[in-house]
């Protein structure tokens, strides 16, 4: 694995034909795309709206295919900016799994909300994925169930 630094900088991860990267803005049907393959995506939503979200984050990260240029994989922080951040949206194109770009986006995602002062950091994983994030240095919140606001209900 080789991790180099651009002038503004993004980090970039390269490994076999991957990089991964933050980044402020990226294609919308490609993010939609994600969305969609996390099943998270509804079909009234407008990809052109991403662009805010990908903006209104404190950190997005996506992978990219090198050889084709297309987003395959992303994840983001939502953060208060001075101490708490939630990490959301983690997902990689059911093809590109079980390749390490998860744990690459993660890890990203950890280092770079710690170094900007993150000191809790969240999630919320589906059932059966908490192993994977034990190695980095996630745990059950014991005594804690998330909640979920619907409007439509």
């Amino acid at each position: 694995m080789k991790i180099l630094s651009t002038e503004t900088g993004k980090v970039i991860i390269l490994e076999d034909t991957i990089a991964v990267q933050l980044v402020q803005a990226w294609d919308g049907d490609e993010i939609a795309n994600l969305y969609r393959a996390g099943g998270w995506w509804k079909e009234e939503y407008d990809p052109k709206e991403l662009s805010r979200l990908i903006l209104g984050s404190f950190l997005f990260v996506v992978a990219a295919d090198l050889k084709t240029g297309r987003a395959v994989g992303m994840g983001r922080v939502i953060a208060d900016g001075v101490s708490d951040g939630y990490i959301q949206d983690l997902v990689v194109l059911p093809e590109y799994r079980k390749t390490g770009i998860g744990a690459r986006i993660v890890s990203i995602l950890v280092k770079k909300s710690v170094e900007r002062g993150i000191s809790w950091i969240g999630l919320i994983a589906e059932p059966g994925t908490e192993n994977f994030y034990l190695p980095f240095g996630f745990h059950p919140l014991e005594g804690h169930t998330p909640l979920i606001f619907r409007s439509d209900e």
